[in-house]
Order: C-alpha cells, then structure tokens, then sequence
C-alpha cells in the first residue's frame, strides 16, 4: 500500500479536490515535496478555471488519476527559492501554467517546445520524475522548478493575468509560430469564450485585422465594441460567409464542439493556415479538395514552451492585455463548473485563493 497524498511529501498542502468522475470537487489534505535546491515555493493567491479542468476532473478524456487537484493557471508570490535557484527571489511575482516538467534533452526540449517533450509532465493529474502524482493551483502552495516557473509583469493584476499562463498561450503561440502576427494581416478567430477572447486581444497588439466568426449573432456588440475586432461573422448565415471567401490569412479555431471545416477553409486566400487549438472530443471530418485546390494548411497548436510563455506575458505587460474575468471565492467552485459547462461565464473564472482558501486546522 502506497502513502496517502498527505504523506507523500513533508510539505503540508490544502486544496480542492475530485475523488471520481462525479467531478464534485471538496477540501482535501495533500503533500508538496521540500524546496529543492532548484524550486521556487510560492504562495498560490488566484488560479484560473480552464475547461480542460472540467473534462479532467469528470474524466471525460479517460485519463484521470484520483484524487485529483486540478488548475494550471496559477500565481501568487515567492515564499523560497531553492540555493541554486538563479531567475527569482522571494516576494517574485510568479506563475505555473501547463508544465511542471520535461526530459530536458529531448530535440523539443533543446529548442524551447517542452510543450511537445514525449516525457513532458502535466502541472496536475501526471507523475513527476520522483513518481508522485502532480497536483495543481487549487491549493494554497505550490513547488516547482525554476526553469518551469514564469515571472509576471509588476504592471499586470495577479487575478486578470492567471488564465494568460493557458489561455494567453495557446493563441499567442499559433499566431507567432505560423507568422500570423504581422500588422495589416487578416485573421479569423473561431468562437469567443475563454481562448477566443484572448486570440483577439493579442491578435489586434499585434496590428493585425480580426474578424470574429460566430455561432451567436448576440456576441458581435462584445467583439466589436469592447475587444475591438474589426469584423464579426455568424457562421450560420450563408450570404456572410459567402461574401468573406478567400479573405483571411490565417484563422485560429478555438471551438472543442465538433463543427464543419469546410466553411472556414473557404475563408483563406490560397496558402491560408486553419490552426486548431480547441478540443473536440470526436474526429473532424477534413476535406482534401478546397485543401489541395487552395495550398491550404489545417495545423494543430498546443499552449508554448516556457521560452514563449516568458515572451507572451511580458508582451501582455508591454500591452495591458489580461483575460476577462469573474472572480469566485473557493466554496462557489462547484457552481462555478456546472456554469463553465453550459458556457454560462464571460470569459473565465478565477479562484480568488488567498482571500478564501482557509487552511485546514
């Protein structure tokens, strides 16, 4: 019989967590590992609620380990640095996203894309190199090596920049990485909830026109007059999208519900790039003929390595971009999740976790 979370570890933690795939979530007792000569321990004060959370914590995606403590928005302050900790200092400004670890000497490794290590080790939900099981930013501490530890610019709000650490750059990346971030260019952003308002914001820093493509005609006065797109289609209407054909360079598909592609591959001029980073859980049905006929791209684009995390949240700073959000106090979690599956937030909650997160005596 293994150790129980709470005695994994020295370090005694407090969080929330998922016990089976109900995916009701309550107060639990855990474990982080010492502050090691390469950790930086930091106080957790918000973490962000991504729905790639939702999915993990019912075990929708078949993979989950529990209990579970989820979350990979985090940030808070410094309370440790290990002694051979070079990057921070106690009192830092800090943040978790995605990534706890990597083999650090794989080909993706050496080129900054930890993202895409074969060995990469998820913040929650994976085993570390010591063979404990990760747990997220529920919690009122986290421990995490340096190299996966990303600093927050003094001028961004803790609460606002938290989702960045995902959903900042999961669209920061695609655009950079596929040169869809240079000014005059013309995009599309594929639904506008916790990722498409992001892609937008940092589409429109970038210079670049953005059109919003939309099942919901009552989402164009938000996308218009308050993230200032430049355009808004509702994909339904057959004459909107017919006269937008072959008008965008680039379209960053944020949608995890099955949907046509065929619609959007006829929005791309010749050589345009469809890059998908929602995730549905069926298969898509991809057509060759507009594909081949067009020179056209279908790429997929999953959040960054932590070399571009670093880039996109000192670019949010540059250019106060921080995610929409409603904040929640820790006992309003489970609302808060039944709200996130029927889409019911604009854009994303944030766990206010160190107003609320009371530790257990």
């Amino acid at each position: 019989m293994g150790k129980s979370p709470e005695q994994e570890h020295p370090k005694k933690a407090f969080g929330w967590a998922a016990r089976d795939s109900s995916g009701v979530l309550s107060p639990f007792k855990f474990s982080r590992r010492e502050t090691g000569e390469k950790d930086v321990t930091f106080k957790v004060l918000y973490c962000g609620i991504c729905h790639s959370d939702l999915h993990t914590i019912k075990s929708e995606w078949g993979i989950t380990t529990y209990p579970l403590v989820p979350g990979h928005e985090i940030v808070g302050t410094v309370t440790e640095v290990g002694n051979k900790v070079q990057k921070f200092k106690v009192g830092d400004k800090v943040g978790v996203g995605c990534l706890v670890g990597s083999c650090q000497s794989c080909d993706n490794c050496s080129k900054n894309l930890e993202n895409y290590c074969p060995k990469m080790i998820q913040t929650y939900g994976s085993k570390y190199h010591d063979g404990t099981m990760t747990h997220g930013g529920y919690s009122d501490i986290m421990v995490a090596d340096e190299n996966f530890i990303v600093r927050i610019p003094d001028k961004l709000p803790l609460d606002g920049a938290a989702p960045l650490l995902c959903a900042g750059i999961t669209t920061y990346s695609p655009l950079r990485l596929h040169g869809l971030d240079k000014p005059g260019m013309h995009i599309g952003v594929v639904g506008l909830g916790g990722l498409g308002h992001a892609a937008v914001k940092f589409a429109k820093a970038f210079g670049v026109k953005v059109t919003v493509i939309s099942t919901s005609p009552n989402k164009k006065e938000e996308a218009i007059n308050r993230l200032k797109a430049d355009s808004f289609l509702v994909s339904r209407e057959q004459d909107q999208m017919q006269a937008a054909m072959g008008t965008m360079d680039g379209i960053i598909d944020t949608v995890s519900a099955v949907h046509a592609l065929l619609p959007l591959l006829g929005l791309l001029k010749s050589n345009g790039k469809l890059v998908m980073v929602g995730l549905p859980e069926k298969p898509f049905e991809l057509p060759i003929f507009p594909l081949v006929a067009g020179g056209k791209i279908v790429a997929g684009s999953c959040i960054g390595g932590l070399k571009e995390t670093q880039e996109m949240i000192d670019f949010a700073g540059k250019h106060n971009i921080t995610a929409d959000i409603e904040v929640i106090p820790i006992d309003y979690l489970n609302t808060a999740m039944e709200r996130l599956a029927k889409a019911d937030v604009r854009y994303r909650f944030v766990i206010d976790i160190g107003n609320t997160l009371k530790s257990a005596a």
